[in-house]
């Protein structure tokens, strides 16, 4: 993990994981820099941890230039940067939805977000022994077909395969993409609000609420410090889900040592080769 003193930058840090991290961060006198879009009632939490904040639209090109132009003049080098952003919506089937609200969704979701990232990659700290990390979050549909979501789905699967491209680009810096699991956050309002148009998710999400059966946000926590300790060969390029993988022991390091294709996207059935007359 990184010192005190370390900086972060922790993009919609007045969102509900983004709050937790950020506080987290600053309560071990971290330098903590984040980003809002409408203050919520975390804004006084993370003013009062010290964290500093700034303006940031990603729906918006120039808020986003304008905001990591602000960025780079108060955070002259950064350990890690975090992006929390995420939006569900539109919900509901693909030929049901705005497509205005369908691509202002990915840009959200996914392309937005690179621009931050582009904007400040001149401002990493190389210098850091294990290398500057970047932290995404996934969302459901990597193993299956999410439907009613799929600005957000497919989104966040072109963020997974960023993660490794970016990795095979950038020889000194880490780049993560985390699956929290059902955290319980503000987003879920987005599946009660759609109602029918989510279909069998609206109900499951009702009675997560209801139970109150979510993910615990110190396991998202606990897992980016994890991710944050780890050499680039163990941890760049991959996505890594807080519920189901083995993050935090030795087990799954020396998986992750052995096999530089675990856990990033790949096509299924491979090891079955019939094609064009060729059989193994």
């Amino acid at each position: 993990m990184y010192s005190s003193n370390s900086n972060g930058i922790i993009i919609s840090a007045n969102s509900d994981i983004g709050t937790e991290l950020s506080i987290n961060f600053a309560n071990k006198s971290m330098n903590i820099y984040g980003t809002y879009k409408t203050k919520s009632n975390n804004a006084d939490r993370l003013l009062n941890s010290g964290v500093k904040l700034y303006k940031c639209d990603l729906n918006d090109n120039k808020s986003i230039i304008d905001c990591c132009n602000k960025l780079k003049r108060v955070c002259s080098l950064w350990d890690f940067l975090i992006l929390c952003t995420g939006t569900q919506e539109p919900i509901g089937p693909f030929k049901d939805c705005s497509f205005d609200e369908w691509e202002n969704s990915v840009k959200v979701d996914f392309t937005g977000q690179m621009r931050i990232v582009r904007e400040l990659l001149p401002i990493r700290n190389s210098e850091n022994n294990l290398g500057p990390c970047v932290i995404f979050f996934a969302g459901g549909g990597t193993n299956n077909a999410t439907l009613n979501y799929s600005a957000y789905t497919v989104s966040k699967i072109a963020l997974i395969k960023m993660c490794e491209l970016l990795d095979a680009e950038i020889n000194d810096t880490r780049f993560v993409i985390i699956g929290p699991g059902w955290i319980r956050t503000k987003i879920h309002q987005q599946t009660i609000k759609a109602k029918t148009k989510a279909g069998d998710n609206f109900e499951k999400t009702r009675i997560k609420l209801l139970k109150n059966d979510f993910t615990p946000v110190e396991d998202v926590i606990s897992c980016c410090e994890w991710v944050l300790s780890q050499p680039k060969k163990i941890i760049s390029g991959r996505n890594l889900s807080v519920v189901f993988d083995l993050w935090g022991t030795e087990e799954l390091i020396k998986y992750l040592d052995e096999d530089l294709n675990m856990y990033k996207l790949r096509r299924y059935g491979n090891d079955l080769l019939i094609s064009k007359g060729v059989k193994k």
